[in-house]
Protein backbone atom coordinates (compact mmCIF):
# COMPACT_ATOMS: atom_id res chain seq x y z
CA UNK A 1 0.00 0.00 0.00
CA UNK A 2 2.38 2.32 -1.17
CA UNK A 3 5.18 1.91 1.34
CA UNK A 4 2.72 2.59 4.26
CA UNK A 5 2.88 0.34 6.58
CA UNK A 6 -0.66 -0.89 8.43
CA UNK A 7 -2.16 0.23 11.79
CA UNK A 8 -3.34 -2.29 14.52
CA UNK A 9 -6.64 -1.02 15.67
CA UNK A 10 -8.40 -2.54 18.52
CA UNK A 11 -12.34 -1.90 17.57
CA UNK A 12 -13.09 -0.82 13.83
CA UNK A 13 -16.69 0.72 12.21
CA UNK A 14 -18.27 -0.65 9.13
CA UNK A 15 -21.24 0.37 7.83
CA UNK A 16 -22.34 2.21 11.15
CA UNK A 17 -21.71 -0.83 13.60
CA UNK A 18 -18.56 -1.14 15.82
CA UNK A 19 -16.89 -4.25 16.11
CA UNK A 20 -13.97 -4.98 18.42
CA UNK A 21 -10.87 -7.64 17.08
CA UNK A 22 -12.39 -10.38 19.21
CA UNK A 23 -15.93 -10.05 17.51
CA UNK A 24 -17.70 -8.52 20.57
CA UNK A 25 -20.22 -6.06 19.70
CA UNK A 26 -20.03 -3.76 23.19
CA UNK A 27 -19.36 -0.79 21.38
CA UNK A 28 -21.75 -0.79 19.24
CA UNK A 29 -24.64 -1.36 22.15
CA UNK A 30 -22.91 1.12 24.03
CA UNK A 31 -23.06 3.83 21.23
CA UNK A 32 -27.09 2.57 19.90
CA UNK A 33 -28.03 3.51 24.11
CA UNK A 34 -25.94 6.68 24.38
CA UNK A 35 -27.21 8.04 21.07
CA UNK A 36 -31.04 7.01 21.60
CA UNK A 37 -30.51 8.44 25.92
CA UNK A 38 -29.44 11.62 24.33
CA UNK A 39 -32.43 12.18 21.51
CA UNK A 40 -35.08 10.61 24.33
CA UNK A 41 -33.21 13.92 26.89
CA UNK A 42 -33.73 16.20 23.87
CA UNK A 43 -36.91 15.25 23.74
CA UNK A 44 -37.46 15.75 27.57
CA UNK A 45 -36.10 18.82 27.89
CA UNK A 46 -38.20 20.56 24.25
CA UNK A 47 -41.81 18.69 24.96
CA UNK A 48 -43.61 20.97 27.43
CA UNK A 49 -46.99 18.91 26.89
CA UNK A 50 -46.26 15.34 27.57
CA UNK A 51 -49.07 13.79 25.86
CA UNK A 52 -48.63 10.04 26.75
CA UNK A 53 -49.88 9.32 22.78
CA UNK A 54 -47.52 11.91 21.79
CA UNK A 55 -44.16 10.86 23.77
CA UNK A 56 -45.09 7.72 22.19
CA UNK A 57 -44.90 8.76 18.85
CA UNK A 58 -41.73 10.72 18.79
CA UNK A 59 -40.17 7.68 20.96
CA UNK A 60 -40.97 5.72 18.15
CA UNK A 61 -40.12 7.60 15.69
CA UNK A 62 -36.58 9.61 17.04
CA UNK A 63 -35.37 7.17 19.85
CA UNK A 64 -36.12 3.34 18.73
CA UNK A 65 -34.56 3.47 15.62
CA UNK A 66 -30.96 4.38 17.25
CA UNK A 67 -31.90 1.18 19.51
CA UNK A 68 -32.72 -0.87 16.82
CA UNK A 69 -30.56 -0.39 14.14
CA UNK A 70 -28.47 -3.00 12.71
CA UNK A 71 -29.79 -5.00 15.77
CA UNK A 72 -29.65 -8.48 13.53
CA UNK A 73 -25.82 -7.71 12.92
CA UNK A 74 -24.88 -8.36 16.86
CA UNK A 75 -26.46 -11.09 18.68
CA UNK A 76 -25.65 -10.61 22.43
CA UNK A 77 -23.49 -13.29 24.37
CA UNK A 78 -23.31 -11.59 27.55
CA UNK A 79 -26.36 -10.99 30.17
CA UNK A 80 -24.94 -6.57 29.58
CA UNK A 81 -25.79 -7.03 26.02
CA UNK A 82 -28.70 -8.58 25.50
CA UNK A 83 -32.42 -7.90 27.46
CA UNK A 84 -32.44 -9.46 31.20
Amino acid sequence: MEDRELSVVSCEKDLGVWISVDMKCSKQCMYACNKAMKVLGMIKRTKTFKDTRVMLSLYKSLVRPHVEYCISAWNPHYKKEGAH
